[in-house]
């Protein structure tokens, strides 16, 4: 290792270091655009370890544990003991009167999961993020925190990395002085610490509507009970803000606009900050997944016992020492426990002197993190099992996205009725009966929760009537209950492929609430009177009741828009199609489609024309073995029959928002995506001008110019998603807001990606608590609308025509009728008969809903989080269950120390580094951005003594003889899942390896084998080499 660990600890915690200027850091780097944060490569927390991961069936939480307010044991760090590592935090009376001032600014803290000692946040307003660099400015403030930043002066503010904006990827490596054009040697003193690029496929951009979606929970969320009801203009007596200055906006506007001149006036330079105070604490701190640095401790306690026969005065072992545990997630910090606040088994094997104890995944919960200490106290709260079983992977990324996967309260299933249940009687009195429309769902083959389903008429005069019915899972999850409460807690339904964890009990979600043919069900319904340029003419919104027809499958709608599926095959010789229900045969439903799918085209065109964006990329398809163990996997891209259903998703969300905003401009629950970030787009469209390749991202020419960029590149598919991907990088979140802490801004309510002025989510109440609350908002306004015309009525004040007039639903809303007296009297009484939340409220659920739903993606990418998580895990798995997985890659980024290459069949990025390889010589053409690499004698005994070693050859390049080149991508390994055997028979391949000399220029394709790291020895992760062949091996 170098050093001893006790030394390395005190290299890490030694704060003076935090601002040195990264080994190599002028080389140029010829690449594709970074769209992430910029890395520096100096690994300055080193670990010494890996780490494991196994499971059981479910975690069990351990009881009690922490460490009780107790100071870290600094007698196992070299150095003083007591002294100060970070300043104290301001007070909140001195925050409260800074952030007026506009002297600070609240934020959220976030890492860069490639060095943790870089942190950014986002002032709004402010087109450039604020760099927060070294552990001391980030003053203990670990990811997902809500900090209070104080801007550092302009001479502090740091060089912006990338400022060019042409060579759009790290401009890392590159050696501060000596550089020259040509044949340019390395620096052999540089370090080459990866921090771990992860196993998140790069995803593109998807606009809102997708047919599956997850996530869940935090233990509470604030004030969801016992708070005030009313209309659009109450008042409530929550208070969800610790920190809000009410004053001196003035200020903070100025604080901001002097920010923007002075970037504006030096834009190669970043702002950089410090953190004074943490506001609010991320909750992923009681969730750190990690492994217990067991050898280091091990090491540690056998030099104690040395020292203890000598000194009989020292204290006992037990009573001082602490474990480390290493995060699997590199954006939080090493973690010391105290081994007496262990859990009685892991102590029980660390008496037994068990090393397998490293294998075990565990969570640990953030207790105390003083000014004293570099590095946080904490406890072990979970015990997950060995980290190379993919259970207990499973059961961490469930747990450290707090993911309620526990049963429903008996009180919450006992708010809904028996599985018998029938539409009552009355329900068919105040609904429009629709059991004898030709209604159908569209959904995943395997999809059980159907809250979706499709109508269409032809109307005599020209004109179609689309019909989208929504589940009105409103009428069963009344607002205040048990299950209202948890419902809101879950947020969402989270997927993960072989398993689902429901926001709603399966009663609902799949029975009672599901649109399943043959039986009557509650809706939601929206018709559209549309013309042949898509334009609406007419609209109706209410409750209904419905009996769906079928239930089809992508690929039955698929087959019917191909014409696969016409209605003489139907009769005779389809016998994979579903039952179909009622009076209606296979030729209305054929027809039906086939006229849905035409209108979707030019709904489609239309949005486009108007500026919409999609980012189109394939989607993960993985293969189980009988076992549920993932194999393989392949990409799949969307087809006509996911667009036919989001069109109309699209339609009817966007009806909604216009329906609630307008009758509830304080209380209505929106979506807004805002522009993407300018400067990684200006980036973007430099690298796409560099290459010969036209890209005008100006409004409503977007998606126009990627179109042509694909038909130029008809024949190179990989770079085109390539290009696609990087596009996706500049794009910023969707999120939830309450219109009435925007209504001061209604500029911002916008959604960029559809390029529309207003959005919700309506569409999918059985697995998202949001469009719940737009369901009782939008059964608000249909209420209010028929008492205002009631009252009219009574009063003698209609007037003729006014009879049949949709004042607050209608496509014209009459605004007069809304501020009279009447209509303010009718949505006060529709907002409280429905429980419509308060403004203070309906932020809070945006807020909490916001961050439920980037937790669900993480559990399917190690970041978005949930769905991602557990993606990145299968897809782990199935490569671990290879020897070597052989693919064409392509060259993203090159430069003398490593390249950055795209892998397209697991869709991710990997780099591979070539400086300080034993066996192996590299040389950097400046002049033309070429690489050659080549094998060389042993480096070995001309090694000098320096801070690192020369690497293995086989840690870059998988070297094979011809002789023995008969391999296969994707052999299965039968003696191991090691990447470092190599002693199987080699089969045939559809990959060739390359020889030596290598020569590597920007985009090139070449060949790589990829294998899998982690699991008992660490995070789980994928790496590369060269695939290399050689009769010198």
């Amino acid at each position: 290792m170098g050093c001893s660990s006790s030394r390395r600890m005190e290299l890490d915690a030694n704060p003076t270091r935090e601002h040195g200027p990264a080994t190599a850091s002028g080389i140029i780097y010829s690449s594709m655009p970074t769209m992430h944060a910029n890395e520096q490569l100096k690994d300055v927390v080193s670990s010494g370890r890996g780490g494991s991961m196994l499971a059981k069936p479910c975690p069990e939480p351990i009881v009690g544990g922490g460490l009780n307010g107790k100071s870290l044991p600094f007698h196992q760090f070299e150095g003083p003991a007591q002294s100060k590592f970070f300043a104290p935090y301001w007070s909140m009376e001195t925050v409260n009167e800074a952030l007026e001032k506009g002297d600070v600014f609240k934020v959220l803290f976030r890492v860069n999961a490639h060095n943790r000692l870089e942190a950014y946040c986002k002032i709004e307003g402010v087109p450039t993020d604020v760099l927060i660099s070294g552990i001391a400015a980030q003053n203990r403030a670990v990811e997902g925190d809500v900090v209070v930043i104080k801007v550092d002066p302009l001479s502090f503010w740091t060089k912006m990395k990338a400022s060019k904006g042409v060579d759009l990827h790290l401009k890392a490596n590159r050696k501060t002085s000596g550089s020259r054009q040509g044949k340019s040697k390395l620096n052999t003193d540089c370090k080459y610490a990866d921090f771990g690029n992860s196993l998140v496929p790069q995803k593109g951009f998807y606009c809102e509507y997708s047919s599956c979606a997850g996530e869940d929970v935090h233990d509470e969320l604030n004030g969801p009970v016992g708070c005030n009801y009313a209309n659009g203009y109450h008042q409530s007596s929550s208070d969800s803000s610790h920190v809000a200055p009410s004053k001196g906006q003035g200020e903070v506007l100025n604080a901001v606009g002097r920010m923007c001149s002075m970037i504006s006036s030096y834009p190669s330079k970043r702002p950089t900050c410090r953190v004074v105070a943490i506001i609010e604490k991320s909750p992923r701190r009681d969730a750190i997944v990690g492994f217990l640095n067991v050898k280091q401790w091990f090491y540690y306690r056998e030099g104690c016992k040395k020292d203890a026969k000598k000194n009989k005065s020292l204290l006992s072992i037990s009573n001082c020492e602490y474990i480390e545990i290493m995060p699997t997630d590199p954006r939080f910090p090493k973690l010391m426990v105290l081994v007496s606040c262990l859990p009685d088994c892991i102590k029980k094997r660390l008496d037994d002197e068990d090393e397998t104890v490293e294998m075990e995944l565990v969570a640990a919960q953030i207790d105390n993190w003083s000014d004293e200490s570099p590095f946080p106290e904490a406890h072990v709260s979970y015990i997950f099992g060995q980290g190379s079983e993919m259970e207990s992977q499973i059961n961490a990324i469930l747990h450290e996205n707090a993911i309620r996967c526990s049963e429903f309260f008996p009180e919450s299933l006992s708010c809904l009725p028996s599985n018998t249940w029938e539409v009552p009687k009355e329900e068919f009195q105040n609904r429009r009966d629709l059991r004898n429309l030709c209604i159908y769902t569209i959904d995943p083959y395997s999809a059980t929760d159907l809250d979706d389903a499709l109508s269409v008429q032809r109307l005599p005069d020209g004109l179609v009537r689309v019909g989208v019915h929504i589940s009105d899972v409103s009428y069963f999850v009344l607002p205040d209950t048990t299950l209202d409460i948890e419902a809101q807690l879950r947020s969402t339904s989270v997927y993960m492929l072989q398993r689902k964890i429901p926001m709603l009990p399966p009663l609902l979600s799949e029975d009672i609430g599901s649109l399943k043919p043959g039986v009557d069900r509650l809706a939601f319904s929206i018709f559209w009177n549309l013309n042949s340029s898509g334009n609406v003419v007419d609209r109706w919104v209410g409750r209904t009741v419905i009996r769906s027809c079928c239930q089809l499958s992508y690929e039955h709608a698929q087959d019917i828009v191909d014409g696969m599926i016409d209605a003489e095959t139907c009769n005779n010789f389809r016998d994979d199609l579903p039952q179909l229900h009622g009076h209606f045969e296979w030729a209305d439903v054929i027809g039906s489609m086939k006229c849905l799918h035409e209108i979707s085209k030019t709904l489609r065109e239309k949005r486009f024309d108007d500026g919409a964006l999609q980012l189109e990329s394939s989607n993960f398809v993985f293969l189980f073995d009988e076992y549920g163990i993932p194999y393989d996997n392949t990409l799949r891209g969307r087809k006509d029959s996911n667009f036919l259903v989001e069109e109309f998703m699209i339609l009817a969300n966007r009806t909604a928002a216009e329906i609630i905003s307008r009758a509830f401009p304080d209380s209505a629950l929106l979506r807004r995506h805002p522009e993407p970030n300018i400067q990684k787009l200006r980036e973007f469209e430099a690298f796409c001008c560099k290459h010969g390749l036209e890209l005008d991202t100006s409004s409503g020419n977007f998606h126009r110019s990627l179109e042509h960029i694909k038909e130029k590149l008809k024949d190179d598919s990989v770079l085109f998603n390539i290009l696609i991907n990087y596009a996706t990088r500049p794009m910023q979140l969707a999120t939830y807001f309450c219109s009435g802490d925007l209504k001061d801004n209604m500029n911002d309510w916008g959604h960029y990606a559809l390029a529309v002025p207003l959005y919700t989510h309506f569409t999918s109440p059985l697995r998202r608590y949001p469009d719940i609350v737009v369901h009782r908002t939008l059964a608000a306004a249909i209420e209010a609308e028929q008492l205002y015309m009631m009252n009219r009525r009574m009063s003698h004040k209609v007037r003729p025509g006014e009879e049949v007039t949709r004042c607050f639903t209608g496509i014209c809303f009459l605004k007069e009728a809304a501020v009279s007296s009447e209509g303010r009297e009718a949505l006060s009484a529709a907002a409280l008969k429905h429980r419509i939340p308060c403004t203070e409220l309906l932020t809070d659920i945006a807020a909490y809903s916001n961050e439920r739903k980037l937790a669900s993606r993480h559990v399917k990418e190690a970041s978005r989080h949930v769905k991602d998580a557990c993606d990145n895990l299968y897809m782990w798995v199935s490569v671990k269950r290879k020897e070597v997985l052989l693919s064409d890659a392509r060259v993203l980024g090159l430069g003398p120390r490593f390249m950055t290459i795209y892998i397209h069949k697991l869709a991710i990025e990997r780099r591979i580094y070539y400086d300080e390889v034993d066996g192996l010589t590299s040389e950097w053409l400046e002049a033309t951005s070429t690489l050659v690499l080549n094998t060389c004698a042993s480096k070995w005994s001309v090694r000098r003594a320096g801070p690192g070693y020369y690497r293995a050859l086989d840690e870059v390049a998988w070297v094979i003889n011809p002789c023995d080149h008969n391999l296969e991508p994707d052999m299965e390994s039968t003696q191991g899942c090691g990447a470092a055997q190599h002693s199987d028979p080699i089969l045939k391949s559809e990959i060739d390896p390359f020889v030596f000399p290598l020569t590597v220029r920007l985009l090139s394709t070449i060949p790589v084998a990829l294998h899998a790291t982690g699991g008992d020895d660490g995070p789980l992760n994928i790496g590369a080499r060269l695939f290399m062949s050689s009769y010198f091996t």
